[in-house]
């Protein structure tokens, strides 16, 4: 048997698919937030957002998203935006982490941006998986008051091509998610195997 410890990690970033969030601006232009916090059940996806930033104010304004999930090459586009917050003035809390304010967030990181089909944040094409979402509930957990969990329902999903098996499958043989792992990114190793439900 392995030896165990008890151990009191600062964060619990385990390794999950980064997900740029694009939301609308007051504007009506678009803002991109990082997030690594999710988890999809049917067409349900529940985020975790943190208080404060851009991306919460949005949601609560114009409850709706899109979920732009980069693939493990551009992980360094996804770093360029992390210092950056689209909050003027800068909260104090985000202020002493060293965030600064962009308006321009897809020109920080040389991503493009491309409409919608039902929602108003632009979508971001780089991106292999670009899925857009309503808002259908937001709620502040009281023994966590410094995050929300926003639940979502996705209404379209597009894909890159050359990921895409048949006409409505992800080939996971070609789709490599960036993971954010204990704050380090990390791309998909080889496959292991698949479950008795696979499709592809």
């Amino acid at each position: 048997m392995k030896n165990i410890q008890t151990i009191t990690p600062k964060i619990l970033y385990y390794g999950t698919p980064v997900i740029l969030l694009t939301t609308l601006n007051e504007d009506h232009t678009t803002n991109i937030s990082p997030i690594s916090s999710s988890w999809a059940l049917g067409n349900s996806i529940v985020l975790g957002i943190g208080l404060g930033g851009k991306a919460f104010e949005n949601l609560k304004r114009t409850p709706e998203c899109v979920l732009n999930i980069p693939d493990a090459s551009l992980w360094k586009q996804v770093e360029m935006l992390a210092p950056y917050t689209g909050t003027d003035p800068v909260p104090d809390f985000k202020q002493n982490l060293g965030f600064t304010y962009k308006k321009d967030k897809f020109a920080v990181a040389g991503f493009s941006s491309f409409s919608s089909i039902s929602v108003k944040p632009d979508r971001i094409p780089e991106c292999p998986l670009q899925i857009e979402a309503k808002v259908m509930h937001i709620r502040i957990p009281e023994y966590s008051p410094f995050f929300a969990v926003v639940e979502t329902e996705s209404v379209h999903v597009h894909a890159h091509s050359n990921i895409v098996k048949g006409e409505n499958h992800v080939d996971p043989a070609k789709w490599n998610p960036l993971i954010y792992n204990f704050r380090h990114y990390y791309g998909l190793a080889e496959e292991l195997g698949k479950t008795y439900r696979s499709e592809t």
